[in-house]
């Protein structure tokens, strides 16, 4: 497949997101129309901590809903959640399970993406022998590609490091995890929140 450039590293593949993307943007809609509303009756007695609310909420959606992406590049696996982008190295990737989240531990910790998920009924009878060991293939539920798509390209950069899942030399890789604030995400929230606060005052 063709790769795309991405800012730290060459994108090797995007996964599109499971759920909440519908939900995120007719919420957004809704905090859009309540705001335009309030903006235009504010002479007429419409409620200042209503618009304010409307704002931090279509922001909040925004930021959980629509921001949260997840991608694998060369070397890393990435990780946009709400308030911070996460660079899990896929060589240091020690283990990984996708039920309702996808939930990997590196660098001794869990990490955690919302963008792939199964629904709740199947992901309690989901297990690693049943869908990790088997190939990608065309027309399988797309969870399970992703799943199985990430293991190949975690195993791959194994090899290539030329280590084991939980072994000591994987263990001391370095910069096994990147983690960037979402400076913009957050100071919108911010700025959303003093907004509701000062509507309180006015």
């Amino acid at each position: 497949m063709a790769r795309l450039q991405d800012e730290h590293d060459t994108v090797v593949e995007r996964f599109h997101a499971t759920s909440g993307r519908v939900t995120g943007w007719l919420a957004i809609a809704l905090a859009a129309v309540v705001v335009l509303a309030g903006l235009a009756y504010r002479d007429e007695g419409f409620p200042a901590w209503v618009t304010g609310a409307a704002l931090l909420g279509g922001v909040v959606a925004w930021a959980a809903m629509l921001r949260p992406s997840l991608w694998v590049t060369d070397e890393h696996l990435v990780m946009r959640n709400l308030a911070e982008t996460v660079h899990i190295r896929l060589a240091a990737v020690e283990e990984m399970a996708l039920r309702q989240v996808l939930a990997v531990r590196a660098d001794d910790r869990r990490w955690v993406s919302t963008v792939v998920g199964r629904p709740w009924r199947k992901a309690l009878n989901t297990r690693r022998a049943q869908v990790g060991k088997s190939e990608t293939t065309e027309g399988m539920p797309y969870a399970d590609y992703v799943e199985n798509r990430i293991y190949e390209l975690v195993d791959a950069a194994r090899s290539a490091a030329g280590v084991r899942a939980g072994s000591p030399e994987q263990l001391a890789l370095p910069d096994a995890v990147r983690r960037e604030p979402a400076r913009l995400t957050l100071a919108l929230m911010a700025l959303a929140a003093t907004v509701l606060v000062v509507s309180f005052l006015v």
